[in-house]
């Protein structure tokens, strides 16, 4: 797949054995969010996914990698242990609270899975560092990372 960006906030790139993304966005945030958007469309059509329950997540990293990494696997882990799946993600704030931590604060919103209005997709097993990337380009952040399928 080529690099160009679509009006969904992410693309998916070539891979040879699992998901590889490219989300962007005007700032960090609106990055940050379309990488789960991307994530949870691996595993389902996301425009089927009513707003019925909302949640506060919160993650923590010693660096924007980590960050991503642990914001990507606390939304994975509702899922895994609770069954939700999310469609609309309003990250909130994303600030380096000393020299070495940076904290994301969020609400998602999305519901329980439902094999009889929702699409099973790919199972994503787990985030991982490969590939990974976050940059900020002709005013438009972008981050690169590989879910493990």
């Amino acid at each position: 797949m080529s690099e160009t960006p679509s009006d969904h906030g992410f693309v998916f790139l070539d891979h040879k054995a699992d998901v590889y993304v490219m989300a962007f966005g005007k700032s960090l945030n609106e990055c940050f969010e379309y990488a789960a958007k991307a994530m949870f469309e691996v595993m389902t059509d996301t425009s089927k996914i009513e707003p019925l329950i909302r949640r506060e997540v919160h993650a923590y990293g010693f660096d924007l990698f980590s960050l991503l990494y642990s914001w990507l696997e606390e939304l994975l882990y509702l899922f895994d242990a609770e069954g939700l799946v999310f469609s609309s993600f309003n990250v909130q704030r994303i600030s380096k609270v000393d020299e070495e931590n940076y904290v994301l604060d969020a609400v998602v919103f999305g519901e329980k899975f439902d094999p009889t209005r929702h699409e099973r997709r790919t199972v994503v097993k787990a985030i991982t560092y490969s590939q990974m990337k976050i940059y900020n380009e002709d005013g438009r952040f972008i981050a690169k990372f590989v879910l493990d399928i």
